[in-house]
């Protein structure tokens, strides 16, 4: 008996629709605020072209999280479809090819913002730094994919 409800509820959960975790990015300098509406209380700014991971969506207001794990509300118009990731490691080393033996183009220091460009080889992602340079840096080392 026990077996089966056990066996019940992992199909009801396979069956259950996959949520994709959605991240944008800031167009502007944006104030995030504690509620979905301009007259509440700001908390703070964030920098254009932070990434942050979408969590709910109403029609004018997005709550979104930021890589601290902040819950804030910002207005929808002040977010691009253009992915952004930023570097949580001390320092992250943006190689040549997504390998660890692959030589380094150029180092990231936390909290330096880059341009995700695609998706890469499991455990990798291809980013563009804002000078141009670009390469593939180990997702444990950065926070927006």
């Amino acid at each position: 008996m026990r077996a089966g409800i056990v066996a019940a509820l992992l199909l009801s959960v396979a069956a259950l629709p996959a949520m994709a975790v959605e991240y944008r990015s800031l167009a502007e300098n944006a104030l995030l605020y504690d509620a979905p509406s301009g007259k509440s209380e700001p908390k703070f700014i964030i920098a254009r072209g932070t990434p942050v991971e979408l969590v709910v969506a109403l029609d004018k207001w997005v709550k979104v999280r930021d890589a601290g794990g902040a819950l804030l509300w910002v207005e929808r118009a002040k977010l691009l479809d253009r992915r952004t990731v930023i570097v949580t490691a001390v320092s992250a080393s943006v190689l040549k090819a997504a390998e660890d033996s692959a030589p380094v183009v150029f180092e990231a220091a936390r909290d330096v913002v880059l341009d995700l460009l695609e998706a890469a080889p499991p455990g990798w992602a291809k980013v563009r730094h804002r000078d141009g340079q670009s390469g593939f840096v180990r997702v444990s080392q950065i926070w927006g994919v």
